[in-house]
């Protein structure tokens, strides 16, 4: 009876040990607002031509009502995740809905030109949201039995990671092969335009690396985060300011902060209790 009470209390410890939303971290909410952001922007404009990207939607029977819908699926996401009693089904709905975007948008754009960098740039921005949805997700859930054990839990944070380091070099390359139009992203301010656009692809490149080699990689994760959200305040920022209507600076704004949120997340998993490398 000892061992036995012994071995419950153990399964029990082991059950717990990833709490569902045990604590929210700011990078959580962060990624909650970045998504009540997109879905804001599919209610207004009543489309989703700019963050579906190469979705023919605008020839599709019922587009307008579609296009509410996955607003709808952001908005809730978003405010689910604000809320510990929503936070497991909002992380849960999260993940499914960004791995949909993925595989019906993204993945197919790979296939169909896989010699075109921009596709990978595509895959590889997405993949990064997903796998801190998928974080979330994972711990959410805790380690569980059965179907769900690969992707929940520590093998779905593991998997989550591996997942966001991937993806890294897919937005890195992307500065060297379009370092023009990444220069004309530079702020004027800034000497040696050429020489951030190539820094800061190298910097992704090697925070994947630092990742998958397990060589201090909460610091590289977190160092990608912060250098994603310096991208995006220095970048889109200015250009909303610029333009306070301009549509396409606001979508571009919500989707890069979006991506640094899920850098974000995924840096703040090593940090819990039970998130070990």
């Amino acid at each position: 009876m000892e061992r036995s009470y012994q071995a419950s209390t153990t399964l029990l410890a082991d059950d717990m040990a990833i709490t569902p939303v045990a604590q929210m971290h700011v990078s959580q909410q962060c990624l909650a607002l970045t998504m009540i952001g997109l879905g804001l922007l599919g209610f207004v404009y009543g489309d989703v031509a700019l963050v579906w990207q190469h979705l023919p939607i605008e020839h599709m029977p019922g587009a307008r009502a579609i296009a509410y819908a996955f607003a709808a699926i952001e908005w809730i996401a978003g405010v689910g995740l604000l809320l510990r009693r929503w936070a497991k089904p909002a992380a849960a709905l999260l993940t499914a809905f960004m791995l949909m975007w993925v595989v019906l948008l993204k993945v197919p754009a790979v296939i169909a030109v896989p010699s075109m960098e921009a596709t990978w740039l595509g895959f590889g921005e997405i993949a990064v949201i997903l796998a801190g949805a998928w974080v979330l997700f994972a711990q959410a859930m805790g380690d569980r039995r059965g179907g769900w054990h690969p992707i929940t839990g520590q093998r779905g944070i593991r998997a989550a990671r591996v997942l966001f380091a991937l993806s890294l070099p897919m937005i890195g390359l992307a500065h060297f092969f379009y370092s023009e139009q990444t220069v004309a992203l530079v702020p004027a301010w800034l000497p040696y335009h050429l020489g951030w656009a190539y820094l800061t692809g190298a910097a992704s490149i090697a925070a994947c690396l630092a990742v998958l080699l397990g060589v201090l990689p909460r610091l590289a994760a977190l160092l990608e985060a912060a250098m994603l959200w310096i991208i995006t305040v220095l970048v889109w920022v200015p250009a909303i300011v610029a333009a306070p209507t301009d549509r396409t600076a606001w979508t571009a704004l919500v989707i890069s902060a979006a991506i640094a949120c899920g850098a974000w997340v995924v840096a703040d998993s090593y940090r819990a209790p039970t998130a070990r490398a």
